[in-house]
């Protein structure tokens, strides 16, 4: 049997954890609250009644003090009751929200790290803020609302009809009218209207954060706005959205919503004059007039239930909308841990007739790819862009998981081995390494936050980073991005090194870590290689070749596919692509411009 699919209210519930209890008592107060509100009617009802009965001798009505009294405590109740409702609500949508954000980071603490190059961080926050601050609305004051005002519907219902039918008719018909034109604008074909609002300010948050990170560009090359061609389109696809739905959906339902409400007493009028002489004739001219009164006064309070009624609807589809957009992120991908984990013997690092193709590609990324890199050994990927090669790499630490086939380390599947235990394993180098707005010294200590002060210093010292520290105000103390303390790429990619060194790992990966260097930062970047990768397992992406001539062995891949294999000498001798490669680079190396200008 098909599993009924939960609504959106009912998964926000269920993060409102140990405070649900809490919610529930809200909601029960703010109905309590706004039937006490309606009481002061009655009081004004009662009082007008025995002033018409002993007219003109108002000193007779001697109850009307004690109604005036009693329409103040009721009032006072139902603001009393509403403010412990709200402290309710709010309470639990403060610790909701904190539920949500707890959830979805923990989630995506369990996704692939590749997730997160498909997936653009200002999204996901913006997903993840976005549903934490909607629910947090609607939970602290639109579900509060909600509850009230069909309590206080109900309650004006009975009061409409407790007196005089026709009358109360009348003023519910504006209501009616109300109800109906806010259904126009917020179901049918106008639902999905909201989500495409949303869905667009999802892309104008993405654009705008790639686009601040461009500015750099952007300035350089004195261009405007309107270069970024995908943030110009962003802004006017949700601009048009938002004036669709405000200037074509919502205009003539919201003058017709508002002109009744706000002119209840409109129907009152004529419902009054024909009343009139029955009441005139029948001698119950002086019950005509109280209930008159009565009416006339509760008419007003029809357009605030319907207000709020309004903005609570609206809350609501906002945040079903932040639900949805939640529940993408709580769809991402994570990896399967296994129930009974093995634990790797060695360090060998073994293909085994692996495929792997990226969520939407046609053609595979990895096309039955096998080798082996022995424990000790440097094995170094090469070969034309998009051949496959970081993706190969990613696969070892499970970035990805392979589509078909295995990867192995120390003869176990990495989806057997436990990701903590895996990644203990395995330390990293990229080619555009990253440094958190924090000191030098907790930047390397991120490795292995249990490192002492003296192993941190000597990481540094073996990653060749002693001048980097010599010329900052606070040496290894000075925190990275503050009072103008910022470093260059290549010193990044040192103190980078000097996190693999200090997590002393037995497999290294080196994607391209010379890439944005320059001579001499590479140079010590080189001396901190032969230091990082003594003794261990090493598989490294390269694309300068120079700098794989002494691997042990040469893996080069195209399309996806092992295309040849070996030692350099070897792989320039059978004159195939690497040969070709390596022949390209070195003209490459050669290359300059002489003194008139030309290329030579």
């Amino acid at each position: 049997m098909k599993e009924k699919k939960k609504s959106d209210l009912a998964v926000l519930l269920d993060y409102t954890g140990s405070y649900r209890g809490l919610t529930y008592l809200g909601l029960g107060l703010s109905a309590v609250a706004m039937v006490l509100g309606m009481a002061p009617y009655i009081c004004v009802w009662l009082a007008a009644r025995d002033l018409i009965a002993v007219a003109p001798e108002w000193t007779k009505a001697v109850s009307v003090g004690r109604y005036g009294w009693l329409a103040f405590a009721f009032a006072f109740g139902g603001i009393a009751v509403y403010f412990c409702a709200l402290m309710c609500t709010h309470l639990a949508a403060f610790r909701t929200a904190s539920n949500l954000r707890k959830a979805g980071m923990a989630h995506l603490m369990k996704a692939p790290l590749g997730f997160f190059d498909s997936n653009a961080s200002g999204l996901l926050r913006n997903r993840l803020d976005g549903a934490a601050s909607e629910t947090e609305t609607l939970l602290a004051h639109n579900l509060a609302d909600i509850v009230g005002t069909v309590a206080m519907l109900v309650a004006m219902i009975v009061l409409m009809f407790v007196f005089d039918w026709r009358m109360g008719g009348a003023c519910l018909l504006a209501a009616v009218i109300s109800i109906a034109s806010l259904c126009v604008m917020m179901t049918g074909k106008n639902a999905g209207l909201m989500a495409e609002y949303q869905a667009a300010q999802d892309v104008m948050s993405k654009a705008g954060t790639e686009y601040v990170r461009g500015i750099p560009v952007v300035k350089v090359f004195q261009q405007t706005v309107d270069s970024f061609r995908a943030f110009r389109q962003a802004i006017d696809d949700y601009s048009d959205k938002a004036e669709h739905y405000q200037a074509d959906v919502c205009r003539t339902p919201q003058s017709v919503n508002l002109t009744f409400t706000e002119g209840a007493f409109v129907f009152l009028v004529p419902a009054a004059l024909l009343l009139a002489p029955g009441a005139l004739n029948g001698g119950g001219f002086a019950k005509f007039v109280t209930n008159f009164a009565f009416y006339a006064v509760f008419s007003a309070i029809i357009s605030t239930a319907l207000a709020k009624i309004m903005f609570a609807a609206s809350g609501t589809m906002l945040a079903s909308t932040a639900m949805g957009r939640f529940g993408a992120v709580m769809a991402a991908p994570t990896l399967e841990v296994a129930k009974h984990p093995l634990t790797p013997n060695g360090n060998r690092i073994e293909f085994r007739d692996v495929s792997f193709t990226y969520e939407g590609a046609e053609l595979p990324a990895l096309d039955h790819v096998s080798f082996t890199v022995e424990p000790g050994s440097t094995v170094a990927l090469v070969g034309p862009s998009g051949g496959g090669k970081t993706t190969a790499a990613s696969l070892i630490p499970r970035f990805w998981d392979a589509t078909s086939g295995a990867v192995l380390v120390g003869g176990v599947d990495v989806r057997k081995v436990d990701p903590h235990a895996l990644m203990d394993r395995i330390a990293f180098v990229f080619q555009n390494s990253r440094l958190f707005k924090a000191s030098i010294l907790e930047n390397v200590r991120a490795a292995r936050p249990d490192a002492t002060r003296e192993q941190v210093l000597r990481a540094l010292e073996a990653a060749q980073c002693g001048d980097i520290l010599e010329k900052l105000p606070n040496g290894v103390d000075t925190v990275i991005g503050t009072s103008g303390t910022y470093l260059s790429g290549g010193e990044q990619q040192r103190v980078a090194l000097a996190r693999a060194i200090l997590k002393d790992a037995p497999i290294i990966v080196l994607d391209e870590a010379t890439a944005f260097a320059d001579p001499e930062n590479e140079a010590l970047i080189q001396k901190a290689f032969k230091r990082l990768t003594v003794g261990r397992t090493v598989v490294m992406i390269a694309h300068r070749l120079s700098t794989v001539v002494g691997a042990d062995d040469i893996i080069v891949l195209d399309a996806g596919r092992v295309a040849e294999r070996g030692t350099h000498d070897e792989l320039v001798k059978a004159d195939g692509l690497y040969a070709r490669m390596w022949a390209d680079y070195n003209q490459a190396v050669r290359w300059k411009i002489s003194s008139e200008g030309e290329v030579a």
